[in-house]
């Protein structure tokens, strides 16, 4: 449990990656991502909420899950549920009080799409499971998902992309590497056990 908990912990942020998009505003966008810690009893588990908005838009993000953090021997692994009715839950992230209505019904699992981390230096490591199971409809078409995320004290940075599944070339996601982000905010004293 002191594994999940400090993970748990340094996930439970805002990030931003104001600096780089500022830097290379041409690649980069300026993204803002929130993980918000759950009530324990909303899974019985270590929980958050995720949601990812650009800057300029943070009521109308493009990307939001559920996640449950699970003790797996040498890993954490983080499964990942999409909202049945996203935009009910939109601006959560910075606006926690609507997760109040947040409930089981509410959510669905994505197969394939479970997170896997260990640690890795000054921080953590991970990649979405293995199988390329985790599909990602996008323009019409079905991609697969690739992430990797390196997550320190201070920082998180990822790289998702969306891959053809026969051909292999990619569809969607940054062309410019990885996105930098810096920790804004800490939520983890909303970390709590029962």
């Amino acid at each position: 449990m002191a594994d999940l908990l400090a993970f748990a912990r340094c996930l439970a942020a805002e990030f931003s990656n104001g600096k780089q998009a500022a830097a290379a505003p041409k690649d980069f966008a300026h993204i803002r991502v929130f993980f918000r810690p759950l009530p324990w009893a909303f899974f019985g588990a270590l929980g958050f909420y995720s949601e990812q908005a650009y800057d300029y838009d943070l009521w109308q993000p493009y990307r939001q899950g559920v996640h449950r953090l699970v003790d797996a021997g040498d890993r954490i692994r983080v499964e990942n549920y999409g909202l049945r009715e996203p935009m009910e839950f939109a601006g959560s992230g910075h606006a926690p009080q609507l997760l109040r209505q947040l409930t089981q019904d509410a959510i669905a699992p994505r197969t394939g799409c479970a997170m896997e981390f260990w640690p890795e230096g000054e921080g953590y490591r991970g990649q979405i499971e293995p199988g390329g199971r985790c599909l990602v409809p996008r323009d019409g078409q079905i991609t697969h998902l690739e992430s990797d995320v390196e997550m320190t004290a201070t920082t998180w940075v990822s790289w998702d992309r969306g891959m053809h599944p026969e051909t292999g070339q990619q569809v969607w996601g940054s062309t410019h590497g990885p996105l930098r982000f810096e920790k804004c905010t800490s939520f983890a004293e909303e970390v709590l056990l029962p």
